[in-house]
């Protein structure tokens, strides 16, 4: 008891000490502190972003302290989009969040370096009272100077010099190019603008006003989905990444959005909120397959195989055992399904030609302007091949008729563009498709209908349209005599989700679910089924296959250009908003034009 009482009486003293406003006073130091609040010291904050090829563009507070970035972090005054999306901020990544490190790393070049014994030669010749470009030319004139250094190159042995003596050098080495081969011997090179315009510009100019090449950059280290030039004429028109909030059913693969798209992954996982489900194709376990409902291991390199897969099931059920309304409405207006090609006669078979145009007919179908231009379509209406609204050739010369409408050119009639003629066919030939899986014939042979065409040459042709081709390209049976699959479980006929499973390892229940789920929601929805892809496909050989296997099941279900459906290509953006401002400093077109752009893969090759 007596024990107790000592210690009340102790913590009863202490306590009036405290409220006496004393301190327990030790003899520890405790300066160590202070590194800890200096560290979040700062004079100003300033608001940056980072110059990096994810291109996100991502707000920072720039914490500042004595001309150095102390810390960062992330800006959270982004305007709302609108009240039915979820707020783009906070944007930002673990990157950007520790970029200082990067600006201030020992591994950072921070001054020009240069090969050492090509800056002895230079100097040398400099001192014997030649120009700069004469000490340039006289190093490249002189065979044992110009190995000396281009010999090792690769082992290193650069050393420090400054700005003045270097662009000095470069000056006079393309002055001598120019001399001697001309300008367009000098080549330029930059990563993607959007990563920074200015800089990028600033370069760009500097070789467009010497009459240099300005090198592509999107392509060249295969950024570009190349299917898009092929397929739309356009380089990348993609959603912006909230669109993929919009979505009800998102097929996920080659794009890891966590890792990759980090300030925007949160759209496509908020959309769950929504019920929309989400598909990941990935043949790891990776970041983004944690978000997904249904992960399907695909092996790398055959995306394009999984999609044909499902593409098999959607067109059989949506188009050929059912017309779905939407689709069929959504296929005659926005895509070349209802196209007539001729079919080109290659030994025993039939291989596919060109478009059927205008110019194949006596007057051209009434057509006068760029009939050579002008595609056709066979009229379910009035029974006849017509010059429908909307080729190229109604872009000039004409006006009125470069739109999607569906009305025959000639007279502005509504027609009703025919997707197949097989219940009206006047035959069926055996056309040939070439087929790209390792270990199977290289041709595949299908049974197409047809009808036959006499042209205004007098030649007689088959012609049928992009749809017949597609769905006999799939393997789908339609009792025309080639034994195609007849069910999903058949293996032996390509692109069938049995098919699809021998070569992807994917559960063949799966390529038919998810096939069907795909384009049920695209019905339901008016489109709004996304696939959402990146790099880990679009670096593969044959890229252009994988993206356009994804692109036929987008166009069957009605879903490119739809809020919250098509197709969704993020090897990061490269979307510059001021380029029409921005061209004309970056290419010199206040001082000449055109400017030399060159495809950089061509440039090499040739």
């Amino acid at each position: 008891m007596s024990h107790f009482l000592d210690r009340l009486r102790f913590f009863k003293k202490v306590q009036g000490t405290f409220s006496k406003g004393h301190g327990i006073v030790t003899n520890e130091d405790r300066q160590w502190e202070d590194t800890y609040r200096n560290r979040w010291r700062h004079d100003k904050v300033v608001r940056s972003t980072h110059g990096v090829n994810c291109t996100g563009g991502c707000s920072w507070k720039i914490y500042v302290k004595n001309g150095l970035v102390a810390y960062e972090m992330q800006q959270t005054d982004y305007p709302e989009t609108r009240p039915d999306l979820p707020n783009h901020e906070p944007r930002g990544c673990q990157r950007g969040a520790s970029f200082s490190w990067y600006l201030y790393s020992p591994h950072r070049i921070k001054y020009p370096l240069v090969r050492g014994r090509l800056i002895d030669l230079y100097r040398s010749e400099r001192k014997s009272g030649k120009d700069p470009v004469e000490a340039w030319e006289a190093i490249q004139q002189d065979p044992a100077k110009r190995k000396s250094y281009t010999a090792v190159r690769g082992l290193g042995g650069f050393v420090r010099s400054n700005w003045e003596e270097l662009t000095e050098i470069i000056a006079a080495a393309n002055v001598y190019t120019i001399k001697k081969w001309g300008p367009d011997r000098i080549y330029g090179f930059s990563p993607i603008p959007a990563m920074s315009m200015i800089s990028y510009a600033a370069g760009s100019r500097y070789l467009s006003l010497i009459g240099g090449a300005c090198g592509s950059f999107y392509d060249w280290y295969c950024d570009l989905p190349a299917a898009s030039p092929q397929v739309w004429g356009e380089q990348t028109d993609v959603p912006e990444a909230a669109d993929w909030y919009n979505s009800k059913y998102i097929i996920i693969c080659g794009a890891n959005l966590p890792m990759t798209r980090t300030p925007d992954a949160h759209f496509a996982i908020e959309s769950r909120y929504n019920g929309t489900k989400v598909v990941s194709m990935a043949p790891d376990y990776a970041e983004f397959v944690k978000f997904a409902d249904l992960w399907m291991p695909v092996k790398q390199g055959t995306d394009s195989a999984a999609f044909m897969a499902m593409g098999h099931v959607a067109l059989n059920e949506f188009h050929i055992k059912k017309q779905d309304p939407y689709f069929s409405e959504y296929v005659r207006t926005y895509t070349d399904m209802p196209m007539q090609v001729m079919l080109r006669k290659d030994g025993d078979r039939y291989v596919s030609g060109r478009f059927l145009r205008a110019t194949d007919f006596d007057k051209n179908l009434g057509e006068s302007n760029n009939p050579e231009w002008k595609t056709v379509v066979y009229d379910e209406v009035s029974k006849a091949f017509v010059v429908p609204n909307g080729s190229v050739g109604f872009r000039w010369g004409e006006e009125g008729k470069w739109n999607l409408l569906p009305k025959n050119a000639a007279n502005q009639a509504d027609i009703e563009a025919e997707l197949t003629c097989i219940d009206s066919r006047d035959d069926v030939v055996s056309v040939a498709f070439p087929h790209f899986n390792p270990g199977e014939d290289d041709t595949l042979l299908r049974n197409i209908p047809v009808r036959k065409l006499k042209l205004a040459s007098g030649e007689e042709v088959f012609v049928t349209s992009v749809f017949d081709l597609m769905v006999s390209q799939y393997g789908i049976d339609r009792g025309l005599g080639d034994n195609l699959a007849t069910s999903y479980e058949d293996e032996s006929v390509a692109y069938t989700p049995a098919w699809g499973s021998k070569v992807t390892g994917i559960k063949t229940a799966d390529l038919i679910r998810t096939g069907r789920e795909f384009a049920e929601n695209a019905s339901k929805t008016r489109g709004k089924s996304m696939v959402i892809m990146g790099a880990a496909i679009n670096h593969w050989y044959h890229n252009d296959l994988g993206y356009r296997s994804i692109m036929n099941i987008l166009h069957m279900c009605g879903c490119v250009g739809q809020s919250g459906g098509g197709w969704a290509h993020y090897v990061g953006q490269e979307k510059l908003r001021p380029q029409a401002g921005w061209a004309p400093i970056a290419f010199a077109l206040d001082w000449h034009r055109p400017p030399r752009h060159m495809n950089s893969t061509t440039y090499w090759y040739f």
